[in-house]
């Protein structure tokens, strides 16, 4: 590090900074110590820095599947945000498994990782509400308790919002793909149904039961085949479909295609999440956006207050939202 430092022009303490990414430093300063590394060919001892400070410099993030675009791109925010903090992410998956659950938790007590950021998809499922003297931990996503921090998007009122443009649009019959079905009763399914129903309701329209179509499998397959067997069994097709998730929209856009109904023309389709790819659907999706990397720095930066003073009370965060309005839903 004396080595960095002289070559650089700096004090042993900046490269320190530089490396930590605690402090900050001007970021002439930062390249200049960073280039003095690479010629040098440093590379820092975490683990000696670990025995020094008590921590492993690691975060577990734990997401309930990995197999989907929403999962990659918050795994990308979550890994450049720790990276910009000076730390490094583990991830993993949880399956919403307790067992996996409690596997991290247990690192975290073994200070294997110094910290986690788990996405429950329901309280009853997880540990948390289970497992007393909790290491730091933070929760994203839409499982509403009092015991941990918890950062996300308020699903509730951005479904109401989502459902509000729907009916503005002059759509009376609405119908949902994602909404609870038997023994999947997600957070996140539970709350955008809340919210779809309270814009019907606001809006004079009684909400029906047999538009609310289930789907046990987040995934385009999964919407596909929940919204073909609920077009096989009703009279009617409903003037616009709201999905929970992109992913599932991409599902309900091909059964509509490969029946000939047009989109928005026939009906209007709308997703959540703004991925990536939504803005080169056929047509491109209108949907819920949020700013994923603002997530992941709130929620890291929260877990780092927590692992100053684990007496902090916890707190919960809401990132802001939008409706990302697009052809799918036009008249």
């Amino acid at each position: 590090m004396r080595d960095v430092a002289t070559r650089a022009g700096v004090s042993p303490k900046t490269v320190s900074n530089v490396i930590n990414g605690v402090v900050f430093v001007r970021p002439d300063t930062r390249e200049r110590v960073e280039q003095a590394m690479a010629e040098l060919d440093y590379v820092p001892n975490l683990s000696a820095r670990g025995l020094r400070n008590g921590r492993s410099g690691v975060l577990a993030l734990a997401l309930p599947n990995l197999d989907t675009q929403y999962s990659a791109e918050t795994i990308g925010a979550f890994v450049e945000a720790a990276h910009g903090r000076g730390w490094a992410i583990q991830v993993e998956e949880t399956g919403a498994e307790p067992q996996r659950e409690r596997e991290l938790l247990s690192r975290a007590r073994a200070h294997l990782v110094d910290g986690l950021i788990l996405n429950p998809i329901t309280l009853e499922d997880s540990v948390i509400a289970q497992v007393q003297n909790l290491p730091p931990l933070v929760l994203i996503g839409e499982v509403e308790q009092s015991l941990v921090d918890l950062v996300g998007v308020d699903s509730r009122e951005s479904a109401r919002d989502m459902t509000r443009h729907l009916i503005a649009g002059g759509n009376r019959r609405i119908a949902t793909v994602g909404s609870p079905i038997g023994e999947f009763q997600t957070a996140t399914a539970r709350q955008r149904t809340e919210g779809y129903r309270d814009a019907l309701r606001e809006a004079g329209l009684a909400p029906d039961a047999a538009l609310e179509i289930g789907c046990d499998a987040w995934t385009a397959a999964g919407a596909a085949s929940a919204f073909a067997s609920f077009l096989d069994e009703t009279y009617e097709v409903p003037d616009a479909v709201f999905s929970f998730t992109d992913t599932m929209a991409l599902g309900v856009l091909n059964v509509l295609w490969a029946r000939g109904l047009r989109v928005p023309d026939d009906v209007r389709v709308a997703g959540f999440d703004n991925t990536v790819d939504s803005p080169y659907a056929v047509p491109p999706l209108t949907t819920v956006a949020f700013d994923r990397r603002d997530l992941a720095s709130r929620a890291i930066g929260r877990l780092e207050q927590r692992l100053g003073n684990p007496r902090l009370e916890p707190e919960r965060v809401r990132v802001p939202y939008d409706v990302v309005v697009r052809e799918s839903t036009r008249a």
